[in-house]
């Protein structure tokens, strides 16, 4: 079957795939075919303009949705980072158990995956760091209660204090084995060091070795916090592509297949330079991704937080199957309306792609989840 891929339209085997949708496929064909020649001068719509006319409204809203962008602010860890916060400007919305649950109610969200809304693990921690070890704990802890207390509505994925090895692989076996977390939440650098660094190597290979979610979100490096003339907004997006290309350069993806990786905000600027980083990887390094860049970047997940316009999503599209795209929000920091309202309005997908993004896709991760 045809799919696009990093701008090209190639003819690809997707083995293992569920709900993966081809460019023009036999049903979609079919579709078309009986919706005929519209109006009396015989003019036809485009594709994607028919297809969105078989979208009901309310249609792509639909209750039961699966938030996997959804974070938490416990008030140990706002209090522990009250400095930080002065020092940078870093304002924490007041956050509640309750208010989350509220919210996702009147967006029709089901089940939100929790994740922390800062870091953890501060740019001044060092390796073996034992207030990074502490905080990543109790962050964990907060959050398996919170899912005890609120049956259905949360799902955890656990923090890590990653410039700590030891601690890493510690938090893992506590927060997988003892709190039941449905996954792992990392930021796309720690102390300007990308995920593919090989200083984090033994983390994600027992990540592999679980075939464990790890959740991505982005991150400022310190390197490009401050830069002359630049309001820092986009180092955000920029950074999740910086993160991806670690892990691509690194051969992490490849050594690591059975990781379940997810990117936020629709893989950030990556979508849109994934051909780039495709057509020039380097030829010396071509054992890092011995099935190509194509291979290993499809096997991704995107959320959609942040991200609903047609450009964020027809580039999302480009690059991955139906599959691999997940609904987010970013709430508390973000309200639903902001990725919900662009959503609402796009007309690039089907009904039954409405129905694995919201939830179809996450329940293959988040198998506990699946009515």
């Amino acid at each position: 079957m045809a799919h696009h891929l990093l701008g090209r339209h190639v003819a690809v085997m997707n083995p293992g795939q569920e709900n993966c949708e081809p460019c023009i496929g036999a049903s979609r064909r079919e579709f078309l075919k009986s919706l005929g020649v519209l109006g009396a001068a015989g003019a036809i719509l485009p594709a994607h303009k028919l297809l969105a006319q078989a979208v009901a409204p309310g249609a792509r809203v639909v209750p039961g949705r699966i938030d996997v962008h959804h974070h938490m602010t416990p008030p140990f860890y706002v209090k522990a980072l009250e400095q930080e916060r002065n020092q940078r400007g870093i304002v924490v919305r007041p956050w509640t158990p309750a208010s989350s649950v509220e919210m996702m109610d009147k967006a029709g969200v089901a089940t939100s995956m929790l994740s922390p809304v800062l870091r953890v693990v501060m740019d001044s921690m060092s390796d073996k760091n034992e207030k990074a070890r502490s905080l990543t704990r109790q962050n964990n802890e907060y959050g398996a209660q919170l899912v005890k207390d609120y049956p259905g509505r949360f799902g955890l994925l656990a923090s890590l204090p990653l410039p700590d090895q030891d601690g890493s692989l510690s938090e893992i076996e506590y927060s997988l084995n003892t709190l039941k977390a449905d996954g792992i939440a990392l930021w796309t650098d720690y102390v300007d060091k990308w995920p593919g660094d090989p200083a984090f190597a033994s983390v994600f290979d027992e990540l592999n070795r679980r075939k464990a979610v790890v959740f991505f979100h982005p991150a400022r490096s310190t390197c490009c916090r401050n830069l002359p003339g630049q309001s820092g907004i986009l180092e955000f997006d920029i950074d999740t592509a910086r993160a991806i290309d670690s892990l691509l350069l690194n051969g992490t993806l490849s050594r690591c297949p059975d990781i379940r990786f997810i990117f936020s905000h629709a893989g950030g600027a990556f979508s849109i330079l994934a051909a780039r980083v495709n057509d020039d990887f380097p030829k010396k390094l071509a054992d890092r991704v011995p099935h190509g860049v194509d291979y290993e970047v499809r096997k991704l997940y995107f959320d959609t937080a942040h991200a609903s316009a047609p450009a964020a999503l027809d580039a999302l599209k480009d690059i991955v199957p139906i599959s691999q795209i997940l609904y987010g929000s970013d709430v508390p920091s973000r309200e639903y309306p902001l990725t919900d309202v662009g959503l609402d309005a796009y007309e690039g997908f089907s009904i039954e792609d409405w129905k694995a993004i919201n939830r179809g896709n996450s329940e293959r991760l988040f198998p506990r989840l699946k009515k």
